[in-house]
């Protein structure tokens, strides 16, 4: 019970959030997805500016990619709430970088939220997205060596992928292996977590 009402207080607490509110110009809108007792725990970087309107993690053509080619699963299972919980580093979309693609989110936001939130989980296994998310939870790694290699996380299997954008492009052709061999071992791994005896071999 004190598990309950602490995940529930830290999560309201992040929805009301405002920490950033001046830096970025727009009103925030904190985005976090699932419940305390998801087996699996996703951490990525920040929410998309399509996220940002629906308010739903990875609503957008990376989240496609994401679910539908890497993990293989149904809409229905990535948005199942006791199946995944969904955050990220920075909760809020953190904006347009004047160079192009988006900013990176500040780091007050995971300073201040990320070991509470996940203080108050209760998963199997995490997944880990990016190179920022990485980077916060194995600090001086060679992301390549973080990828193809298992990892622990507070004391369970923890996978770290590269985002799943198309602007990654780059990324993908310079490690062929990821999407040939990694992606299949990290998918199995998924898959067993959320007790999915044969793999969705089709999607709509």
């Amino acid at each position: 019970m004190e598990t309950s009402l602490s995940f529930q207080a830290v999560r309201e607490d992040i929805l009301r959030c405002r920490l950033c509110e001046k830096r970025f110009g727009f009103e925030p809108h904190p985005v976090v997805f699932g419940n305390e007792k998801a087996p699996i725990v996703q951490i990525s970087q920040a929410p998309s500016r399509h996220v940002h309107i629906t308010r739903r993690p990875f609503d957008d053509a990376s989240g496609r990619t994401l679910r539908g080619v890497w993990y293989r699963i149904t809409d229905e299972f990535f948005y199942d709430p006791d199946r995944f919980f969904l955050t990220s580093m920075g909760h809020c979309y953190p904006g347009k970088a004047p160079g192009g693609g988006d900013r990176q989110p500040p780091r007050v936001c995971a300073r201040t939220w990320m070991h509470r939130e996940l203080a108050t989980v209760q998963n199997e296994m995490y997944v880990i997205i990016g190179s920022l998310a990485a980077g916060f939870f194995f600090p001086g790694q060679p992301f390549p060596d973080l990828v193809f290699r298992d990892q622990r996380l507070g004391g369970k299997p923890a996978f770290v992928l590269p985002h799943p954008s198309p602007l990654n492009s780059r990324w993908f052709a310079q490690y062929p292996l990821f999407l040939e061999r990694r992606i299949v071992a990290i998918r199995r791994a998924v898959h067993a977590t959320l007790g999915m005896d044969t793999p969705f071999s089709s999607l709509s």
